[in-house]
């Protein structure tokens, strides 16, 4: 991983020249997030600044047709939208889709301890998926005041969520039910998603806990007590005043859908969206 410019866990913090510089940990453990359930990790700066805008750029001019229009945010699916939590479009993500966030995702292993004496293929957090990498993209996008609903990702994925912001920073929530199984509404913990930056949440995060985004134009409250993965963030410093004033922020949430439709990888190209 030296090629990329990737800097170890015991490395300098970023500061505001290296910002643009890739930061991937020598192992994900490295950046579990302290206090929350074993599998979640935050890796600030996991994509560059140019990437990122190379990316956003890709979001920005997609097809109007690519756009789907929810009440007060939209969203893109690629390759395809899930029926019957079947992918029916089978075929590869598009590049700007692949490159560089699959290749990274895939590079970086679980743990510190040797699986392989091939050191050039990690334990990698999609291992032991069906596909063993992601093959679906969910892009949100977040103006100020806008959020979602406390949920959970359901069965038709893998339980792995590997998450990429851009543009913005928010807060993301997580929840947990009562004893009598309705939702506690005060969040458990919140997690700070900076620009460029990973979450990756798995395991019984995935299955037992809820998350969602407040609506608010403001994100208030921040320090190290409050924010799960304050020791992580890329700058700290940048939240200070306890306040995030919310821009347009755009996620890329990368799963894999453990059914595939047969029919749609051949015939792709009726169910593609433009």
């Amino acid at each position: 991983m030296g090629s990329s410019g990737s800097e170890s866990a015991a490395g300098p913090s970023p500061s505001s020249s290296s910002v643009s510089r890739v930061n991937l940990p020598p192992s994900l453990e490295a950046r579990r997030i302290p206090g929350l359930p074993r599998a979640a990790y935050y890796i600030a700066n996991f994509i560059t600044e140019e990437e990122e805008q190379a990316i956003l750029h890709k979001v920005e001019t997609a097809p109007k047709a690519r756009w789907r229009q929810l009440t007060h945010r939209r969203l893109q699916t690629w390759p395809s939208d899930l029926i019957k939590d079947t992918l029916v479009d089978a075929r590869p993500l598009p590049d700007w889709l692949e490159k560089p966030v699959v290749a990274r995702l895939l590079s970086i292993p679980v743990d510190d301890t040797e699986h392989s004496n091939d050191e050039s293929q990690p334990r990698h957090i999609f291992a032991e998926s069906p596909h063993g990498r992601p093959n679906h993209v969910l892009i949100n996008e977040y103006p100020p005041n806008t959020g979602i609903m406390p949920h959970k990702d359901g069965l038709a994925y893998y339980p792995v969520v590997c998450t990429v912001s851009l543009g913005a920073s928010l807060c993301l929530n997580l929840y947990r039910s009562k004893d009598d199984g309705a939702l506690d509404p005060n969040p458990v913990w919140r997690v700070l998603q900076e620009p460029r930056s990973l979450l990756i949440t798995t395991g019984e995060l995935y299955t037992d806990y809820l998350h969602g985004i407040d609506p608010i134009a403001i994100d208030v409250d921040l320090s190290p007590d409050t924010v799960a993965n304050w020791s992580l963030l890329g700058d700290s410093s940048a939240f200070e005043s306890g306040i995030n004033e919310r821009k347009v922020r755009i996620s890329l949430t990368y799963r894999d859908v453990l059914k595939v439709s047969k029919l749609g990888s051949k015939l792709g190209p009726m169910f593609k969206r433009p």
